[in-house]
């Protein structure tokens, strides 16, 4: 049993060094070591030594397998040193190859004034609302004191999910203010940016997709002249002190008085041109008082409560606040066009 404890010894070692791969190196340590390997298979005969043989052959098997083990590791070292040298050769890189450019993205225009105008009424102490794009005809017409046979309701204008006319994509972001009525303690002090959906033919300055932002403040003695200072506030401060503005009386359902705000063209500076079909002005909101109907269909005591409502068209702002004479450039995502901001 001693020779055969030498001779595995030998032939081990030998093998093991020449090893060229993990792989070959693992299956020679099962093939020695392992629990059907030929060290195991040499143990098994311990039964037919003598008593004092015994110590003797154990001492020297646990010499064999701590020589193995030691080479083992050594063994694996050396490759895994090898392999490394081998990967840092074939991956290597050279440093003074210039890298590729990657062109970093930026804010689209249309959301660089959304967050302008966030700024703005954040510091006049609004909070900002985000909710729902499918809306109830309930929130988006009857309770902002829009009645049935209104032309607003008709499916020409609105984009309906069901025959009852009942489920609708928002055509306005008016709803978000309804819902803050019903759910927010007074004083309220809100704006609402989100998507709204018209059946309007794609044009210079419509689209059937659009952005809108509402506002709307409720208090004790608020008051029409409150919500046009606060226009032309905002007005200012994103256009400049220089802005030249006009407020022209208008009907909503849902606001009484009304009225409707537009700025002077940036296009032609007044004079009339396609981008403000002739009039030397554009649009951008509508606005007036909060209808009594309206609040009171929300649980507000109007006879104690007055507020205003605005909603003002986000493409049309980014429109004047670049001097972009097209708003269907703002949905094209061309390159070209984009990387002017």
């Amino acid at each position: 049993m001693k020779e055969l404890l030498r001779e595995l010894r030998e032939k081990s070692l030998s093998a093991i060094d020449g090893t060229n791969t993990a792989e070959e190196l693992d299956a020679l340590r099962v093939q020695y070591l392992g629990k059907k390997g030929e060290l195991t298979a040499i143990l098994k005969q311990m039964g037919k030594l003598s008593a004092e043989e015994r110590p003797v052959m154990g001492q020297l098997a646990n010499d064999v397998r701590a020589a193995l083990e030691e080479k083992l590791d050594e063994r694996k070292a050396y490759l895994a040193e090898k392999a490394l040298e081998q990967r840092l050769a074939t991956e290597m890189l050279d440093v003074t190859i210039p890298g590729e450019k990657h062109k970093m993205g930026h804010r689209h225009p249309m959301y660089i004034v959304l967050d302008e105008i966030k700024s703005i009424f954040i510091g006049m102490g609004f909070d900002i609302l985000e909710d729902r794009e499918v809306e109830l005809s309930e929130y988006n017409f009857t309770k902002l004191n829009v009645e049935e046979g209104h032309p607003a309701r008709e499916w020409s204008d609105t984009f309906y999910f069901d025959d009852d006319s009942r489920i609708l994509l928002r055509t306005q972001t008016s709803p978000m203010q309804v819902h803050a009525m019903e759910s927010r303690e007074l004083p309220i002090r809100i704006i609402a940016p989100g998507r709204v959906y018209r059946k309007d033919e794609v044009d210079a300055t419509h689209s059937p997709m659009f952005h809108q932002i509402e506002g709307m403040a409720i208090d004790k003695g608020v008051t029409m002249g409150d919500l046009k200072g606060t226009l032309n506030e905002v007005v200012k401060q994103l256009y400049g002190s220089s802005t030249v503005t006009r407020f022209r009386p208008h009907h909503f359902p849902f606001t009484e008085p009304s009225c409707e705000m537009d700025v002077q063209c940036h296009k032609c500076g007044g004079k009339g041109c396609p981008t403000c079909k002739g009039e030397g002005w554009i649009e951008i909101l509508g606005a007036g008082m909060i209808h009594p109907k309206v609040l009171e269909g929300c649980g507000i005591d109007s006879t104690v409560y007055s507020g205003w409502a605005f909603g003002m068209g986000l493409e049309r702002l980014a429109l004047r606040r670049f001097n972009i004479s097209d708003l269907r450039l703002i949905f094209e995502n061309d390159i070209r066009f984009l990387e002017q901001f």
